[in-house]
């Protein structure tokens, strides 16, 4: 059972995931407050008075206790009350969208120092990471330097995904055409693992990537190993990438687009396409208006009328059902017949003999 422990989980290498280990042991030991007494009477009740032991006093008559109650009552109560309070305080302090108020145990964040920003993009089937401070972009690995604050932005191209470096934080969603956010720090050297926690697709098992955990002087060698590759991702690399693939080999880009993350969280990165800010914006400012978009064909071509938009001029008869020259039916001309009324099969109409409905 030991051996768990040293389960990347228990023994991350970020300070965020460590405060989250602490409070997995310390919840489950409030939990084990009453489950082992609990599996602990249950054997010595039953051994106590098992069928054989003559001895053990038969009180047939007995039904109440009142320290027992309190025991019984109290204990659980005041376990839930603390487990409450750990989980307010605990969802308030590892609040993803928190910035960090210490690097590590017992060392609080110099306000001085720039927190590192790191936009996350989910994609079929692999992920982009993009360094604006450096102007750089890679595709499945990500270089972290040690003891520095670190802020994702995260986003994603096409369906809901998951961001999760277990040595590192929790896990955070990415959503298309949505922003989250997870602040959190490496406080450890090393090669670390990060996937994707939420089924995507096809390609959802192959969707991992290694975090490495770098001094300052290696993470600025790797940024500029990454500077040397002579790819620029623009708007047109971007599209070929957003296209489904699976098992994708890490690369990296020298240059990126300006604002393309933010094009991707609007669901604009292609030319022509109306961001979801700009269109927002002119809703609020109109409530009701349509966006007008200019189409991006050459036809030009206007957009038919629906049929609730055309005038009655413009909507053509249709033939209905009837006029085919048979004249009406029998119940229109007429209501009183019987015919109208009869709920069965067995129906005699004029001029007509009586069918029986067969099985």
């Amino acid at each position: 059972m030991l051996s768990g422990c040293d389960m990347v989980v228990m023994n991350p290498s970020g300070d965020v995931a460590r405060q989250q280990a602490n409070l997995v042991l310390i919840s489950t030991g409030l939990m084990l407050l009453i489950i082992v007494p609990v599996m602990a009477l249950t054997v010595l009740f039953a051994w106590k008075y098992r069928a054989s032991n003559e001895e053990a006093k038969y009180e047939p008559n007995w039904d109440h206790s009142t320290g027992l109650e309190l025991i019984i009552w109290s204990a659980p109560l005041l376990i839930v009350i603390a487990l409450g309070a750990l989980t307010w305080v605990s969802t308030h302090l590892l609040d993803p969208y928190r910035p960090l108020q210490q690097i590590a145990r017992g060392t609080p964040v110099n306000k001085a120092d720039k927190p590192l920003e790191i936009q996350v993009v989910a994609l079929d089937w692999k992920w982009l990471f993009i360094y604006p401070e450096q102007g750089i972009a890679t595709v499945n690995q990500l270089a972290l330097p040690l003891n520095r604050q670190v802020r994702f932005r995260l986003s994603s191209s096409s369906v809901m995904n998951a961001f999760y470096v277990p040595a590192l934080a929790g896990m955070i969603y990415t959503m298309p055409g949505m922003e989250t956010k997870l602040h959190a720090v490496l406080n450890k050297p090393g090669t670390f693992d990060g996937f994707s926690s939420n089924y995507s697709g096809a390609g959802f098992s192959d969707m991992h990537f290694k975090v490495s955990g770098l001094d300052q002087a290696g993470f600025d060698r790797w940024v500029a190993s990454a500077r040397s590759t002579g790819k620029t991702l623009d708007t047109a690399t971007y599209l070929q990438l957003e296209k489904p693939s699976e098992k994708v080999p890490p690369m990296g880009f020298t240059s990126v687009a300006p604002g393309l993350f933010d094009k991707v969280v609007n669901q604009c990165v292609r030319p022509g396409t109306p961001c979801m800010a700009d269109t927002m914006r002119r809703d609020m400012q109109q409530p009701g208006a349509v966006l007008e978009h200019v189409p991006t064909n050459e036809s030009q071509k206007p957009k038919a009328k629906g049929a609730f938009q055309k005038s009655p001029e413009e909507i053509a008869p249709v033939k209905r059902r009837g006029s085919d020259g048979r004249g009406q039916a029998p119940g229109t001309g007429q209501p009183g017949t019987p015919a109208n009324q009869n709920m069965t099969l067995n129906i005699q109409r004029p001029g007509t003999s009586a069918v029986l409905a067969k099985a």
